[in-house]
């Protein structure tokens, strides 16, 4: 017999990966400005203007030119980099907090390759507390962690822009409600 249990007794939180606006304007940006300097480069090297709101045969190759081809090569290298994580959407996943099976279970997506999906499961009860650690200054870090019995930190938060302080609070004490568990403070 099939017994249906509430709804209720699972919790699942969405993980916003790569896919976030401020990847798409700086993978954009990056490029666009790369390929300016790329080009310029090229022109210097080739004498033929191939930016046409620029001259930019008038660089002297050697050091001008071949330092813009360089600074242009390589950014083009980084935003190439930046549009294949947004397009495998890295660090996308979910938390999933499961009081029918017992089961904590933290997804991500990572690279390609033999460890694209990261899955850890924890027994619930191995779950000792949900910690928030919060530094403020130049480059804030609010985040919640898992502790577990044997003393791991797993976090729970996205990676990126930190959220609201409020938020943080409020996401951590829900989590720690919902697994009866007590919430701790960095």
């Amino acid at each position: 017999m099939k017994q249906v249990l509430p709804i209720h007794k699972v919790r699942k939180d969405v993980i916003l990966g790569s896919r976030r606006f401020s990847n798409y304007w700086w993978a954009s940006t990056i490029f666009i400005g790369a390929l300016g300097f790329l080009l310029a480069g090229l022109s210097s090297y080739f004498q033929t203007d191939l930016l046409p709101f620029a001259n930019s045969t008038e660089l002297v190759f050697i050091p001008q030119g071949i330092v813009m081809t360089f600074y242009g090569s390589v950014g083009i290298f980084l935003s190439m980099f930046l549009w294949l994580t947004i397009i495998w959407n890295i660090g996308a996943g979910y938390n999933e907090f499961n009081k029918n099976e017992g089961i904590v279970k933290i997804f991500r997506l990572g690279f390609p390759g033999k460890n694209r999906q990261i899955c850890l499961k924890f027994n619930i009860k191995e779950i000792k507390s949900i910690k928030i650690d919060i530094k403020e200054g130049l480059n804030p870090r609010r985040e919640i962690y898992l502790c577990t019995k044997d003393k791991r930190n797993i976090p729970l938060t996205r990676v990126g822009q930190p959220l609201l302080l409020s938020e943080v609070e409020e996401q951590a004490a829900e989590i720690a409600r919902f697994l009866d568990v007590v919430l701790e403070g960095a």
